[in-house]
């Protein structure tokens, strides 16, 4: 067995086969990081949604108190006057026709894309480059406005966006193994919360199926999902 290996299943002997409160899991989940480096730290529910329905389909944004941990590279597709406040506000990469360009050629050096409205139509034609990746402004996203100051300041701040994916599982990162326990516990909570308001109204029985955290090399910790969802009941 490699080092590596070995490292896993002490980690993994610490993990009980039941599930765990939030806090719990939080604090776990620093104990059972392994890594040199700092690990990202996830979570992945299952929900009881079919997102093959439109009516049924998960997404939005929150804004985690703490941030992610990471700096992410935040490009803007704005011109004239949107364009300088882009810059202003501290948009890593700004422009319109160039930055479509390149991307067409395979560029992809950024995090989070923002655009002004005006532009979506010849920004849409790069639905199937960014779409795969997540990176396609949308309107629901709060990518797609004219406040491109107030976007980037939110995604600096730690604004992220979840998606239900085709199995029902929502996995979105809620900061670093080198966060302490009590700002990883309000990130998590902060996205349970999200969740929870952003269930679909045709979507009936238990919306919270099951959900796991975890950091990047470490083992998944289940989470007590029932007590989670009293939190908002």
């Amino acid at each position: 067995m490699s080092k590596m290996g070995k490292k896993m299943k002490v980690v993994k002997s610490k993990v009980e086969p039941r599930p765990y409160g939030l806090k719990e899991a939080v604090d776990l989940v620093k104990r059972t990081a392994y890594a040199k480096f700092d690990e990202s730290v996830d979570v992945a529910i299952r929900l009881g949604v079919d997102p093959k329905r439109s009516d049924q389909m998960v997404r939005g944004t929150t804004v985690l108190p703490h941030g992610t941990g990471k700096k992410l590279r935040v490009l803007v597709f704005a011109k004239g006057e949107k364009e300088q406040e882009a810059r202003q506000a501290g948009a890593d990469y700004v422009g319109a026709e160039d930055l479509m360009e390149k991307i067409k050629g395979g560029w992809m050096d950024f995090d989070q894309a923002i655009a002004t409205p005006d532009l979506m139509g010849a920004v849409g034609k790069l639905g199937k480059v960014l779409g795969p990746r997540g990176l396609m402004p949308n309107p629901k996203a709060g990518t797609v406005t004219f406040e491109v100051a107030k976007a980037i300041a939110e995604i600096r701040k730690g604004r992220v966006e979840y998606k239900v994916e085709k199995a029902g599982i929502v996995q979105v990162p809620i900061g670093r193994v080198s966060f302490d326990s009590e700002r990883l516990y309000e990130n998590a909570h902060a996205i349970f919360e999200s969740v929870v308001k952003a269930r679909p109204a045709s979507c009936k029985g238990r919306y919270l199926r099951n959900a796991t955290l975890s950091s990047t090399m470490g083992p998944g910790i289940k989470l007590d999902t029932v007590a989670i969802t009293k939190l908002w009941d």
